[in-house]
Parts: C-alpha cells; sequence; structure tokens
C-alpha cells in the first residue's frame, strides 16, 4: 500500500556563506622580510591573535626574488616556510590566501636580480627594490620575457603542489596589482597570460579558489589591465581601493567608494568580489587626521586619526556586505616596529608604517574594536546584494571612457543609498 505524504518535506536551504573578515599579513617586528627572517614562533602568536579577533582570514605575498632567487628553480626553504606558516594558519581555524610572485607592493616594485636591467626604466617611475635595497634602472617585462614566463609557471605549479591538500588554503591570487608592476602588449595578450597561469595551477590543484587581486586602476583607467580579463579564469574577482588615493572620492574618508567599487568589479567580470586591501593608514594616538610626506608616492597620502579610522570601519563594513562582497582583508595586521624604519618601503613611505589593526607595542586599535564587533555578528554574504553598481554600457563601452562611465554610475549608487540628489565636484577627464 502506498503512503501518501500530505506534508512533503521541502529541500533544505544550502548554508548561507560567510562574510570572511581578515588582514593582510606581515608582522610587526619584520614587514616585508618575513620569508628571510622567518619565525615560526612569532607567526603562531600573530595567528593567535587574529583569530582571538573573530577574524577567519589572511593573506600573504609570496615576493618574487624570496621564492625564486633564480629562474630555473623554486626556494625549497621558502617553500618549507609556506608550509609552516599554512600550519600555524590551520591550527588556529583561519585561511589563508597565497598571493603569488609579488612584485608591486606599499608603492615599490620588488623585482627578483635575474629581471634586473639597469638600461631600462623604472616602470611608471616606481622604485625598485631588489635584495632590501632600492636599485638604479628597471627590468624586463615578466609577461613577455620568455624567461620570467617559465619562471613564472615553475613557480605556481611549485606551490600548486606544495599545498594542493592543504586544509588551510582559501585561495590562490595571481598578483597583488599586477598592473602597477608591469603590463601586457594588448588586452588579449593580458588575458591569455592569466588563463595560462590559472590553467597550470589547476592542473596541479582543483580543490582550491582562484583570483587576481587588482587595484583602483583597473577600474578608473583605460590603460591597466581589465576586471574581466584578470579574472577570466578567476572563482571571484578582487580590488583593493583607497579613498584618499582617488579624485573620484568626496572625502579621503568617503565610506561608499570602497563598496561601489567591489560592485562594479562584480558587474564587469560577472563574479562576486573580494574586498582584498581595505581600510586607512593611522595618525599616532590622540593625534588629529593629516597627510604626510612620502617622497615617490603618487599624491600626498593621508593619515586618519584612531577615531576617525573606527568611524570609517563602522560605515563601511555594512555597505560591502550589502553589495554581495565576499568579504574584506584589512591593509595588514600591524603596525611595523621602528627597528626596521631604515629600510624600503618604510624609510620613506611613512604611512606604510601604520596601516595595521594593531599599533607595533601589539595593542588593538580603535578599528580593531569595531571590525571585532562585527565579526561578532556573523554577517553571511548576501546573495542576491540589496546594492548594486547600475552598469548599462559593455565591458568595451566601459573601458572606451572609464571615468566618465564611473562617474554617472557613482553618482547613482551613492543617491540609491542615501535617497538624496547626488553632489559632484570632480569633472571627467578623457
Amino acid at each position: 500500500m502506498s503512503v501518501v505524504q500530505l506534508y512533503p518535506q521541502r529541500p533544505a536551504r544550502p548554508e548561507p556563506t560567510p562574510f570572511r573578515l581578515g588582514v593582510n599579513y606581515w608582522p610587526g617586528a619584520k614587514g616585508v622580510t618575513l620569508w628571510k627572517n622567518f619565525d615560526i614562533d612569532e607567526v603562531h602568536g600573530d595567528m593567535a591573535t587574529i583569530a582571538e579577533l573573530g577574524l577567519d582570514a589572511v593573506r600573504v605575498f609570496l615576493l618574487w626574488e624570496d621564492f625564486q632567487p633564480e629562474p630555473e628553480g623554486v626556494n625549497c626553504c621558502a617553500l618549507a616556510r609556506l608550509t609552516r606558516l599554512c600550519d600555524a594558519v590551520a591550527a588556529e581555524g583561519l585561511k589563508v590566501i597565497i598571493t603569488l610572485f609579488t612584485g608591486h607592493l606599499s608603492g615599490h616594485n620588488w623585482a627578483p636580480p635575474w629581471l634586473l636591467d639597469e638600461q631600462r626604466q623604472p616602470f611608471e617611475n616606481r622604485p625598485v627594490v631588489s635584495k632590501g635595497q632600492r636599485v638604479n634602472g628597471g627590468y624586463r617585462n615578466p609577461i613577455s620575457d620568455p624567461v620570467a614566463r617559465k619562471a613564472a609557471l615553475r613557480l605556481v605549479r611549485a606551490v600548486a603542489r606544495t599545498l594542493s591538500d592543504h586544509q588551510a588554503v582559501w585561495a590562490y591570487d595571481l598578483g597583488n596589482v599586477p598592473d602597477l608592476f608591469a603590463q601586457a602588449s594588448s588586452p588579449i595578450a593580458a588575458r591569455d597570460w592569466y588563463i595560462e597561469l590559472a590553467g597550470a595551477l589547476r592542473n596541479l590543484d582543483a580543490n582550491h579558489a582562484l583570483t587576481c587581486g587588482l587595484g583602483e586602476q583597473s577600474l578608473y583607467s583605460d590603460h591597466s589591465l581589465r576586471v574581466d580579463d584578470a579574472c577570466a579564469s578567476s572563482s571571484f574577482s578582487s580590488i583593493q581601493v583607497f579613498p584618499s588615493e582617488l579624485a573620484l572620492a568626496r572625502t579621503p574618508l568617503d565610506a561608499d567608494l570602497l563598496p561601489f567599487s567591489c560592485a562594479l568589479a562584480s558587474a564587469l567580470s560577472g563574479k562576486p568580489c573580494l574586498a582584498s586591501e581595505w581600510g586607512l593608514s593611522t595618525a599616532p594616538p590622540g593625534q588629529q587626521s593629516t597627510y604626510c610626506e612620502a617622497p615617490g608616492a603618487r599624491g600626498r597620502p593621508f593619515l586618519a586619526s584612531e577615531h576617525a579610522a573606527a568611524d570609517h570601519a563602522e560605515k563601511v563594513l555594512p555597505k560591502l556586505v550589502a553589495t554581495g562582497a565576499l568579504g574584506a582583508l584589512l591593509g595588514n595586521y600591524s603596525d611595523f616596529d621602528p627597528a626596521i624604519f631604515d629600510r624600503p618601503p618604510y624609510d620613506t613611505f611613512e604611512h606604510e608604517r601604520c596601516r595595521g589593526l594593531v599599533r607595533a607595542d601589539g595593542s588593538l586599535k580603535p578599528h580593531g574594536q569595531v571590525i571585532r564587533r562585527f565579526a561578532e555578528s556573523n554577517p553571511p554574504v548576501q546573495t542576491p546584494p540589496t546594492r548594486r553598481a547600475a552598469v548599462d554600457v559593455s565591458n568595451d563601452d566601459f573601458y572606451s571612457h572609464p571615468l566618465k562611465h564611473t562617474l554617472r554610475f557613482y553618482e547613482s549608487f551613492v543617491a540609491e543609498s542615501s535617497h538624496q540628489s547626488p553632489t559632484r565636484n570632480v569633472k571627467p577627464s578623457s
């Protein structure tokens, strides 16, 4: 006898995806010399603090010269140190994003010695660092140079073999704003290169996600790496935006610009977006917001008061969630110890010394308290998002005049948020 089920059970709803909160990681005492001066006890202590704050993700950067001092091989010691760092991440229940062959970092371009070429000009006149020192001249284009291309693929494969089964890995990142280190000869050449890198990685590790950490120039410039090209084979898009560096921002503390940028990156790539680096450099405790001098930096870097940074974080995070962003990674875990202020980039870029969640003495900044409270609310990724970038042109049309279109899209985005008529003081340029 058949039984009629009068109240059939509804299929279970999928569990919501948690909104990831985390940091870009350099230890306060070591900075960019992490891999050269590796201290596993320091790493364990930092990961424990990150977990105690309720965060769940860290992003680490593989300086190219540390992991590939020669193009024909990969530094086995550096790979072992990376594995030990991932073990420390896993021990605290965190996840890690591995940023491969990092060339651009903190306003400087870090090139392995074998890539240098004194006869070339530095790319876009950015200071070039190799073996911890600024050097004269530039370097060969790693996208077009056959030796560099083979080296990059060799490093991708070595990292994938090492970490394919590691429980700590969340995603691989194919570069930290790579178009500030070098540019391809054409959008097609760029797209083909990132597809080739992604294919090499996925052939050895199909278990983990893949992205490419882009900067604001990929949204607001017509001569940089396009979001859809860089993310053609990615699992999600990534963007980092700092309002103080953009004329598009209404103020250096514009709380809508990063959420809008994530929404725009999602619209252009057709994939959800991670805010892979955000936040503010802060002035010393008790001091007001100000600008600082930084020879070689673009513009005058902004130092927010600690109170202003906390207020900014409180405004930005819920706006990011509303756009469907996958998460937000703060600019750095820690401020840096004054003992390393005599070396690049901290010797000339004052604002790079103080972008942390904690001060150099380990004490938590006010915006760290804000982020901890936000983490306690366990926000999910909002699907579908309640706030979008109203993109009404094709990607090709957008990139023919990105700033012109962006101004219009941003006005609509802000107006929708505030339910007020937008006001703009920035004029579009060709």
